[in-house]
């Protein structure tokens, strides 16, 4: 089943320092954190602070491929976790014609800001992320969980 979702927030993870795109679901009930790069963190940032560049940046690139090819990102999918790596889908439609194109999740989500496509994440990706080790330390990873999950968008650095 899909779950849609919506991008609420970056944060910095406290234990390793790196980003995290927090998702929620629209009745705020589930959380998804997402470690992501800080290349990729930034091309999120940017686009939640509309922040505009004088040269497109690769995701501007590819929204205006879609736009000028006469294609719509329908949606995006994040369909699974297989070692603590997420995987992801476009879904583009032209012509009546529905195309799932391989993405890192990263990417999908700064595209999915772009073009205002919704964000849709399989249940059992939800389910399976909660037991996700996060940390060498069990401790640690249980604290940061718990902390993920109660996360005000208050909270967080970068708000939607």
């Amino acid at each position: 089943m899909l779950i849609e979702m919506s991008i609420r927030g970056l944060t910095i993870d406290p234990a390793t320092n790196m980003p995290i795109v927090v998702l929620r679901d629209v009745d705020n009930q589930r959380a998804l954190p997402i470690w992501v790069g800080p290349v990729e963190a930034n091309a999120i940032a940017l686009q939640v602070e509309n922040v505009m560049l004088p040269r497109p940046m690769t995701h501007d690139l590819i929204r205006n491929v879609l736009q000028d090819l006469g294609a719509v990102l329908r949606r995006v999918l994040i369909t699974d976790l297989q070692d603590g790596t997420f995987f992801a889908y476009l879904e583009i439609v032209r012509d009546g014609d529905v195309l799932l194109v391989d993405a890192r999740p990263s990417d999908a989500l700064a595209l999915s800001l772009r073009t205002s496509a919704p964000i849709f994440v399989e249940s059992s990706v939800l389910d399976r992320a909660k037991s996700t080790d996060v940390s060498s330390d069990q401790t640690d990873s249980d604290r940061l969980q718990q902390w993920l999950e109660s996360l005000d968008p208050d909270d967080l650095g970068y708000k939607m």
